[in-house]
């Protein structure tokens, strides 16, 4: 009997939606909504699962909105439209249902058992795809993570092969329900010991998980050390982050019109038209209904965010979910902490966009607003004058006499600042430079007048 650590292998850390994969499945999209003013919502939602289940390679083949009253303990939605599911399986040659919404293993098994077809929901999906688009070691970590928590309560699903075990023959274990009998044991102490080494499993990630944390902290204090400002890139998923950085430093990095295209940071250095360097980043995209163990794996990735000095807040204006998505994006960001950090609001792909009153609704919503197209290039000299802008909020500007014998501080305010001008007279050093405002006091026993 094949123990979880092959399982886990085998699967590739991706739950059940590995044996998915490289298949053509046909699947039904489940939205529900408890009332008619939420229906519009829903559907946009659903809308986005399509989405996902395309980025998978999955075939969504019908969509269905339930109106909910009260949710089913069992199933989740009602008898009746249970059954009509069932009937749409039939008559669409379906063999896959998603559920929009997070439903617990024992309505999965429910549903499994009444419609006899796979049953998965957004948050597996989510998984599912994460896990086909990590590339580095750290992604990998942390959906390997994601996906052990999300295993653990529907261990037992795992193990219907047990089911099948205990309705054959005794063979040795003894005649008829006593095999059975004693089959089913087995499978019961077996699932018990799967847990633990699962849990062990768990245990073990969050250790490197943490040990991710620690590089990345030490790669962000080089970072610091250098003073050069850091910009963020943050954004719902598919808004056209990776082509800004594209756009702007030519860097070589996935540009791809699918969901979580990036899911590793990337940062590459840039300079702005004042000769002033600056680093940007390009981040994970957010999404509505985000599983909340992605944001606690992923938590190290989208600190990223959090560790710059500014934020560059993508938002495809041509989408009409827009300002929904930008939502979203904050609701993440306060998660992190970071909703009040210095914050530009770009509007991308304004060429596409025919609705005026969203661009300018966005504009009076959002401070400090710049309106660009990414894969036209155009709308940057705007955007680069707003990122010098807000790196002089950060910064104070400051006309020096620095001694010769203290040419170590000269340095360093070379190194953290930005030299406006530099002129040797006898033995000192004049120095007008901008500095970022929480620079060591050292300088300024020598401010000159």
């Amino acid at each position: 009997m094949m123990d979880l650590n092959s399982k886990l292998a085998s699967e590739k850390n991706r739950g059940r939606l590995y044996e998915l994969e490289g298949t053509s499945r046909r699947a039904i999209l489940i939205g529900t909504y408890e009332s008619g003013k939420d229906k519009p919502e829903s559907e946009e939602q659903l809308s986005e699962l399509a989405s996902l289940c395309d980025t998978f390679g999955l075939q969504s083949v019908f969509r269905i909105l339930c109106p909910i009253r009260a949710y089913d303990a069992g199933t989740f939605i009602g008898k009746g439209k249970v059954e009509e599911i069932k009937a749409l399986i039939a008559e669409h040659s379906a063999d896959l249902v998603i559920f929009d919404d997070e439903i617990s293993p024992q309505q999965q098994r429910n549903l499994e058992k009444i419609l006899e077809q796979y049953v998965i929901d957004r948050t597996e999906l989510i998984l599912g795809v994460f896990a086909q688009r990590a590339h580095s070691r750290e992604a990998r970590i942390q959906i390997e993570l994601a996906t052990c928590r999300y295993q653990l309560p529907r261990l037992r699903r795992l193990w219907t092969h047990l089911e099948r075990q205990r309705t054959g023959g005794a063979g040795k274990a003894g005649g008829g329900g006593k095999g059975g009998g004693y089959l089913k044991g087995m499978g019961e102490t077996q699932i018990e010991v799967d847990r633990r080494i699962l849990r062990k499993r768990v245990d073990r990630l969050e250790k490197e998980i943490e040990e991710v944390k620690r590089n990345r902290e030490t790669q962000r204090h080089a970072r610091q050390r250098t003073g050069i400002p850091t910009f963020a890139i943050i954004g719902y998923t598919n808004v056209g982050k990776s082509t800004l950085l594209h756009a702007l430093t030519d860097a070589d990095v996935l540009v791809e019109d699918k969901l979580f295209s990036t899911l590793d940071t990337t940062t590459r250095k840039f300079l702005l038209p004042n000769r002033q360097e600056i680093l940007l980043i390009d981040t994970v995209g957010f999404i509505r209904k985000i599983p909340h163990l992605l944001v606690a794996s992923f938590k190290s990735t989208l600190e990223e965010a959090v560790e710059a000095d500014i934020l560059l807040h993508l938002i495809d204006v041509s989408s009409p979910t827009a300002e929904v998505q930008a939502e979203s994006t904050f609701e993440v960001l306060k998660e992190l902490g970071a909703e009040k950090y210095p914050m530009i609001t770009v509007l991308n792909k304004t060429d596409l966009c025919d609705n005026r009153l969203m661009i300018n609704k966005l504009c009076i919503k959002y401070p400090k607003t710049v309106e660009i197209s990414a894969l036209n290039k155009t709308g940057f000299d705007r955007l680069t004058e707003l990122m010098v802008q807000e790196i002089a909020r950060l910064r104070v500007r400051v006309k020096l006499r620095i001694p010769q014998s203290h040419y170590a501080l000269v340095s360093e305010l070379m190194r953290k600042g930005r030299v406006i001008s530099c002129e040797y007279e006898e033995n000192d050093i004049l120095l007008d430079v901008e500095i970022p405002h929480d620079f060591n006091k050292d300088y300024k026993m020598f401010i000159s007048e």
